[in-house]
């Protein structure tokens, strides 16, 4: 394919919708998913069930999956649509460049929102740092690095094109080893976690 062509398909375009994310409002995610549908724009926004429980009552609550993120299908004619919605701060970039976020991270987060068990971790063989797919469950397929135990989360999925990584929970009989730790790695990989947990 040729880089011209390849890096065209990372910006806005006149005919073809790609995948933006749109910085919100605190606990605004939802509000403006709906403004947006009533514009007959494209919007997802990747939710997680928690249960809360009160005095009186329990009750299960959707939260983002990203807070103050909501990611919008659009072709160029409904930039400053979007833009215009009330409570729509910004659009994410990178370095001052809005680029789109391939499909494919989409659909993980799909997945993801869509797994609903919490399953225990058992010991196993695998290292930290490994390159590990899940081979069983609705996340069949995705592939991440094995980390330590790190607030019950034993795997690491990272999301390039929005700067962010997910981290869950995955029974290790429903893992695979793809590629071993290279020290390096594993090194960089625990860094990475503590710096975000700072």
């Amino acid at each position: 394919m040729n880089t011209q062509t390849s890096n065209n398909r990372l910006y806005l375009d006149e005919h073809e919708a790609r995948w933006f994310a749109v910085y919100t409002r605190y606990k605004r995610e939802k509000l403006i998913r709906k403004r947006l549908t009533q514009k007959g724009v494209t919007s997802y926004l990747p939710v997680q069930q928690f249960v809360r429980h009160y005095t009186r009552k329990v009750k299960v609550v959707d939260l983002p999956l990203i807070s103050c993120y909501l990611f919008v299908k659009i072709t160029k004619r409904e930039y400053i649509s979007v833009l215009e919605t009330p409570d729509v701060l910004h659009f994410v970039k990178n370095a001052n460049e809005m680029l789109a976020i391939p499909p494919a991270e989409i659909e993980i987060m799909r997945r993801i929102v869509g797994e609903q068990s919490d399953i225990e971790v058992n010991k196993s063989s695998f290292q930290h740092g490994d390159e590990v797919e899940i081979i069983g469950g609705n996340l069949t397929g995705l592939k991440g690095i094995l980390i330590e135990n790190h607030t019950n989360r034993n795997l690491l999925i990272e999301l390039n094109q929005i700067g962010y990584t997910l981290q869950l929970q995955v029974d290790a009989v429903l893992l695979r080893r793809v590629a071993k730790a290279k020290k390096r790695t594993a090194i960089a990989t625990k860094q990475r976690i503590r710096e975000q947990s700072a």
